[in-house]
């Protein structure tokens, strides 16, 4: 009988209640380490590190076995919990027993430095790095907290289709498929459908892959990202900032509450974060361009924010800033215009602070009929798609708005990281479709 058989299996997050027990642990090799008489392996088991303390005169098979590991190798691990500040994260495992489940040989992730180029092409064995760890855990937190809250607030999760017959974003970008003879496109957002549902339930939002085939290498675009898209029968634009404020202040607590060990990982800087708090700052799409102006960017007035723009505009701002109340020429054609000055819309982007721009856009959506189809074709968008979607304001039409949330943009942010390929586990690049 192996020593795992007849003891306690842990895993690394739960050493700190199981001091003095005897327990085994699985996982991998992350590090090895001779000093004199004593070898000293660090195993990762997916919650942790934590340093396994090999002696030869307590264990001398174990002593032997350790020189045959190598960085990855999946071993299993027993012995006794101990506590030790030296150690990495607090605590170690003075070792009885190893036994090798596989080994391994030439991994390419050594620990000297690499290239972004070389990560990326081993983005399948990349995320087992402490970082990656991280970045990948904070990602889940900022998804439960998302819906956590949203659930709080009385929404319904409803899931809307991925295969779509229209555009909702602009033409441009979309990613077209074959849908049995027909053509159809990879949803750019689940608003639309949301707009539907929410006309049945109230208050709604999805979750899920958005696609955009924007030939873009920016740090800031993914042709696959992940959208929170809430939508509010009733609703208008003051209610959309006060959402978004609850909702953007509830992550970043989440965070900072669950995650101190993985923003320590990261080396992030808590107490920028720990600034965000409601209301944030709001200016309008012209004061916008006037402190771009000051700052020595020329955009004509009607030309939408560009990643440089957003970038600047969010390095004023310790919070993050609404900017509101863009051209209608620069925008989606299904939002409503303001009835004080039609020549722009009822919508808002949530520039992220330190530089990191927008992270959520939104809006009052049309629910006049007969605007909203003077707007389809003046977009030269074709009818017979949206014959569904006119139907909603056929039946029951009501004010009504909404928003998305970019999960990876969301979580660049909070991490500190400086580019979306990092903030999900297989991003999809240009040139990039493999792993």
């Amino acid at each position: 009988m192996s020593g795992c058989d007849r003891m306690k299996w842990i895993y690394v997050r739960d050493a700190s209640g199981n001091i003095g027990k005897h327990v085994c642990l699985k996982g991998w090799v992350y590090h090895l380490r001779s000093s004199g008489k004593i070898r000293f392996l660090v195993l990762r088991d997916g919650t942790g590190i934590i340093q396994c303390v090999i002696t030869a005169d307590r264990c001398p098979k174990a002593f032997e076995i350790f020189d045959e590991l190598s960085q990855e190798s999946s071993c299993v691990v027993s012995g006794v919990v101990n506590q030790e500040a030296r150690a990495p994260g607090g605590f170690e495992i003075v070792t009885d027993e190893i036994q090798v489940i596989h080994k391994t040989e030439g991994y390419p992730i050594t620990p000297k430095e690499h290239g972004v180029s070389f990560l990326m092409q081993h983005r399948h064995l990349w995320i087992r790095s402490l970082k990656q760890n991280a970045i990948l855990r904070i990602r889940a937190e900022v998804m439960r907290a998302c819906r956590d809250f949203l659930d709080s607030q009385g929404f319904i999760e409803v899931d809307a289709p991925i295969i779509t017959p229209a555009s909702v974003e602009g033409t441009t970008t979309l990613f077209e498929i074959d849908y049995f003879g027909e053509k159809a496109f990879l949803s750019q957002s689940g608003q639309l459908y949301n707009e539907a549902t929410c006309a049945a339930l109230g208050r709604v939002y999805c979750f899920g892959p958005t696609f955009r085939a924007e030939k873009s290498k920016t740090r800031r675009h993914l042709s696959e990202f992940w959208m929170l898209e809430p939508e509010i029968a009733f609703g208008d634009l003051e209610m959309i900032y006060e959402i978004v404020e609850g909702l953007v202040c509830h992550i970043v607590e989440r965070v900072l509450q669950r995650n101190a060990k993985d923003l320590e990982t990261l080396e992030r800087d808590r107490s920028k974060l720990e600034k965000i708090k409601a209301p944030f700052p709001k200016i309008t799409y012209d004061q916008a361009l006037a402190l771009l102006k000051d700052k020595g960017y020329k955009i004509d007035w009607g030309e939408d924010l560009g990643g440089d723009e957003e970038t600047a505009l969010s390095l004023s701002f310790d919070s993050p800033v609404f900017v509101s109340k863009y051209p209608a020429k620069a925008k989606a054609f299904y939002m409503q215009p303001d009835p004080q000055n039609p020549q722009v819309v009822m919508c808002t982007d949530l520039l992220a602070p330190e530089g990191y721009g927008e992270i959520v856009g939104g809006s009052e959506r049309i629910w006049d009929i007969d605007l909203l189809k003077r707007r389809i074709e003046e977009f030269g968008l074709p009818s017979a798609p949206f014959e569904w979607y006119l139907d909603l304001r056929r039946y029951g039409s009501v004010p009504h708005a909404g928003f998305g949330l970019g999960i990876e943009r969301t979580v660049a942010w909070i991490c500190g990281i400086k580019h979306v390929r990092e903030a999900i586990p297989f991003p999809r690049l240009l040139e990039k479709l493999y792993q």
